[in-house]
């Protein structure tokens, strides 16, 4: 993992990637737990900031197995040992790696699904939606960096998903492309995509082998 090896160019850039990557799907497995907002939030960011200060993430690269089993668990090793000390803490003292806007945070969990799913469940679900979020971020950029933002747009609903004929071929004419031509584009759009996944996974895993393992466990966590 790039973001542990503080020795190699880029990997602040990588780290805070991780950190940015992460917030969310914690402070929602925080508030699962049963901890109200404004808790989640400074438990969130306190985890956080000790987890850099102590380059927990350096110690991530030596483990066996992907980097996101071993940050919930030291979530939940953090949750257990420190909740007491953080809640004693003034609210807003000290900088941490991570702002978290809490009533940007409540209102995205307000949309979470009910209480049937568990936390660590619902930490994979928004993990699993973040990134893939973010995969469709920089194939954006990709297509808007050789002007062809418009073809994004046009495309992404077809993405991982064919769609009806009948929308298929309405994107086709407003992209003026035969159907054929409309097929090349989106198969290339597609692999491009799966690059970009498979990029973002390896990133987050310490073996090239985990990555089909953890892909796979992605999209099981979007079916929940």
């Amino acid at each position: 993992m790039l973001a542990g090896d503080k020795e190699r160019a880029g990997s602040a850039d990588a780290l805070s990637s991780l950190c940015q990557l992460y917030w969310y799907p914690l402070y929602a497995f925080v508030r699962r737990q049963g901890h109200k907002p404004e808790d989640a939030a400074d438990l969130t960011q306190g985890f956080f900031t000790r987890f850099l200060e102590r380059n927990d993430v350096a110690a991530a690269r030596q483990e066996r197995g992907r980097f996101r089993s071993y940050l919930l668990a030291c979530m939940k090793h953090y949750l257990a040992n420190e909740w007491d000390r953080t809640r004693a803490q003034k609210r807003g003292g000290g900088k941490s790696p991570v702002s978290i806007d809490a009533m940007v945070a409540e209102e995205r969990y307000g949309l979470e699904p009910g209480h049937d799913l568990t936390p660590e469940k619902l930490f994979d679900r928004r993990w699993a939606l973040t990134l893939l979020d973010r995969v469709l971020t920089d194939l954006r950029h990709d297509l808007s960096g050789k002007g062809k933002r418009h073809v994004f747009e046009q495309l992404k609903p077809f993405i991982t998903n064919d769609g009806e004929a009948d929308e298929r071929k309405r994107a086709a004419e407003a992209l003026k492309m035969s159907e054929g031509a409309f097929n090349v584009a989106l198969h290339r759009l597609r692999k491009r995509y799966r690059e970009l996944l498979r990029k973002h996974i390896a990133d987050t895993v310490r073996d090239e082998k985990d990555v089909d393992d953890e892909i796979r466990d992605l999209f099981a966590a979007l079916g929940t």
